[in-house]
């Protein structure tokens, strides 16, 4: 089975020459060849779309865009699901890189976006992103929008009343290994007696799992979650660094989260590069007292999202232009500048403008540079239609230990029988 190999983010597209073709995977026979039609444009809640879609038309005064926020990401999934099963399909629609291979296994329900942009389209972008929205039979039914490059906050406030390194490349280097990670955090916690990471369901396995060379699935589409040695292998850091007393135990968005970022709760916490507004946003009080420094191991991601065309949009012309605007590399480029959505292209991820970019809030840390490093030397593998129900399986099951509801020890098994029931199997 020849199939595209698939990672977590996605990616965006270059400044191609406009070329309509009237492939039968393209638009609806009565869809407008305007490139100024007024588009319907789906998109998720709470990302600042419409900041997009303004800047879009100042580039291009004559276009016209109906913007709809649908919801959060899975509402939107389910929205284009029910869309496309039969109702009205928009002319240009978002879509999580959790939620993609579900899509990408139908790509007759999109245009085929090289039929717009041509056989070289994906060229311009990180391989495993542009993988990420190719079906088997090589069609392209998205441009990656973003990626989510990996990193770690640490309070360098905290470090250093613990006697650690405060400097981002002396602390990546004193934590390079997930082992010295662990280590590291028993030295935090026996000087200070407090927790060292948030939790170890987000901040570590989320992370481990994600430096895979194969995951939830082989690299020929069979599911292996159950039987990988990797996958239990970040698992099992996620337990021993819950064993080894240095978590909060506080999860990702819950109700303990915000404030531990702002009273010192915990000192580190994961940091994709979307999430740093989020630190930002919750402790306005600790400007300056973060660091950014790059995870343990290798790279890694987590988020993204993709852009793609329903092959029944009306107007799918104008909501290429659109892809074609704001999602070459230049554009990628610009958006970071203004909103810190971190882009999929390389050009754009080799910038200066990208890997220059710091920020007083984060102590002035290498921001950009350890984010493109992180997607640059991220590997590939394929994500399957039961990734996402498979993945929170095992989280919910480390997010039940660090609660106290299962033993370190059943945890694991714990994990696979949730995800099999998740999954029919």
């Amino acid at each position: 089975m020849n199939r595209r190999k698939l990672a977590l983010p996605i990616a965006a597209i270059g400044a191609f020459a406009l070329l309509i073709s009237g492939c039968s995977s393209g638009g609806s026979e009565s869809g407008s060849g305007d490139p100024n039609a007024e588009f319907e444009f789906w998109s998720f809640t709470g990302i600042g779309q419409k900041d997009s879609v303004d800047r879009y038309l100042e580039k291009n005064p004559d276009a016209k865009v109906k913007l709809s926020e649908v919801g959060s990401t899975t509402e939107t999934a389910t929205a284009l699901t029910a869309a496309l099963a039969g109702g009205r399909v928009p002319d240009l629609v978002m879509i999580q890189n959790d939620d993609l291979p579900k899509f990408v296994e139908n790509p007759g329900n999109f245009v085929d976006l090289r039929t717009l942009g041509g056989d070289d389209i994906g060229d311009d972008y990180l391989d495993w992103a542009i993988g990420g929205a190719t079906a088997e039979d090589g069609s392209i039914i998205g441009i990656p929008t973003d990626v989510g490059g990996l990193s770690f906050a640490y309070r360098a406030d905290l470090f250093e009343a613990a006697g650690l390194p405060t400097d981002p490349a002396e602390v990546a280097e004193m934590w390079s290994t997930w082992d010295k990670f662990i280590e590291m955090g028993e030295k935090y916690t026996a000087a200070t007696g407090e927790p060292f990471v948030d939790n170890v369901e987000t901040s570590v396995f989320f992370s481990t799992v994600n430096q895979v060379s194969e995951k939830y699935y082989s690299s020929d589409g069979e599911l292996i979650y159950d039987k990988n040695p990797e996958v239990e292998d970040a698992f099992d850091i996620a337990v021993r660094t819950y064993d080894a007393g240095i978590s909060a135990s506080i999860p990702a968005w819950s109700s303990g989260w915000a404030p531990g970022k702002a009273n010192g709760a915990f000192a580190v916490t994961t940091a994709p590069s979307w999430m740093l507004s989020g630190i930002k946003t919750d402790a306005p009080d600790t400007e300056g007292l973060w660091r950014i420094a790059s995870v343990p191991g290798v790279g890694g991601n987590w988020g993204g999202s993709v852009i793609a065309i329903p092959a029944r949009a009306d107007n799918p012309e104008a909501a290429w232009q659109y892809i074609e605007t704001m999602l070459s590399p230049k554009g990628q480029t610009e958006h970071f500048a203004t909103t810190g959505t971190f882009p999929a292209a390389n050009e754009a991820l080799n910038s200066e403008e990208v890997r220059g970019y710091t920020d007083p809030f984060f102590g002035d840390s290498p921001i950009g540079a350890t984010m493109s490093d992180s997607v640059l030397e991220f590997s590939s593998f394929y994500n399957g239609p039961d990734t996402s129900a498979i993945g929170a399986a095992l989280l919910n099951a480390l997010v039940d230990m660090e609660a106290g509801n299962v033993k370190p020890a059943d945890a694991w098994q714990t994990g696979l029988d949730s995800a099999k029931a998740a999954i029919g199997g």
